[in-house]
C-alpha cells in the first residue's frame, strides 16, 4: 500500500490532491504486473476501469485487417492510459501490450467515477489530461494525414528534444522498428530517411541517440514535410 501511495502521489494526473484525496484513490487501487510483450487489453475488450504506468512502457495500437500494426502511442511512468473509454463506459478502441517489463496501477471505472463525484479538483485533473490528449491525437492526425515520412520524422525528433530538455541530443525511447509504425511508415523507409537527413547534415545518428545539426533545417523540414531531392 505504501508502494502504491507513493507511486500515485507522485502521478502528474493527481497533482494538487490531498494525502487524504490520494489514500482514497490508493484504497482502490490494483498493482498489476506484465511481462515484455504481454497483452494489457485488447480492442473491443469491455473498458472496467483505467490504468497508469509505475514503472515500464505499453504501447496502444491498432491492428489492420491484414495484420499491419499502427503504433498510437507510446506511454511511460506516470502516464494514463484507456481512461476515455472507462468514462463513456465503452470498449478499448485499440489495444495495449507492455514494450518492457511493466508494473501498472488499476483504477476500477465504478469506484473512480464515485471518487470523481465526492472530489471536483480530481474531476479537473482529469479534463486537463484529456485535453491534452486531444491536442496530441489532432497533430498526430494532421502529421499522418497531411506531411510526407521526413517531415513526421522531423516533428517527432523536434518533440523528443523539447520533451527530454535538450535542445541538441535526444534518445530514442522505442526501437526504429516501433517508431516506423507510429510513423505511419516501414523501417526500410525510415532507415533511408535517416540516412538521408544525416548526409544533408540535420542530423547525427548513433543507435538510438540522435544529435540535431541543423535546427533550423529540421524545423523547416517539419513544416514543409519534404526533403530537398
Amino acid at each position: 500500500m505504501d508502494k502504491t501511495f507513493a507511486v500515485v502521489s507522485s502521478i502528474p494526473l493527481f497533482n494538487g490532491l490531498s494525502a487524504g484525496q490520494v489514500e482514497a484513490i490508493t484504497a482502490i487501487a490494483t498493482e498489476k504486473r506484465y511481462a515484455r510483450n504481454q497483452t494489457v487489453f485488447s480492442e473491443g475488450e469491455p473498458a472496467r476501469g483505467f490504468y497508469i504506468i509505475a514503472e515500464g512502457k505499453v504501447k496502444i495500437f491498432k491492428l489492420s485487417l491484414d495484420g499491419k500494426e499502427q503504433i498510437l502511442h507510446i506511454y511511460g511512468p506516470g502516464d494514463p492510459f484507456g481512461e476515455v473509454p472507462m468514462f463513456a463506459g465503452g470498449k478499448f478502441p485499440a489495444n495495449a501490450q507492455a514494450l518492457v517489463a511493466s508494473r501498472l496501477i488499476f483504477l476500477p471505472r465504478r469506484d473512480f467515477a464515485r471518487l470523481l463525484a465526492v472530489h471536483p479538483s480530481l474531476a479537473m485533473n482529469m479534463l486537463a489530461v484529456l485535453s491534452r490528449r486531444l491536442r496530441e491525437f489532432t497533430v498526430q492526425i494532421e502529421n499522418l494525414s497531411l506531411k510526407e515520412v521526413p517531415g513526421r520524422l522531423a516533428a517527432y525528433l523536434l518533440y523528443l528534444s523539447t520533451e527530454q530538455d535538450d535542445s541538441d541530443r535526444v534518445q530514442l525511447p522505442i526501437s526504429k522498428g516501433q517508431l516506423a509504425s507510429l510513423l505511419g511508415t516501414i523501417p526500410e523507409t525510415l532507415s533511408r530517411i535517416f540516412a538521408k537527413m544525416t548526409d544533408q547534415g540535420m542530423i547525427n545518428v548513433q543507435g538510438r541517440r540522435i544529435t540535431i545539426a541543423n535546427r533550423q533545417a529540421m524545423e523547416e523540414l517539419a513544416l514543409e514535410g519534404r526533403l530537398a531531392v
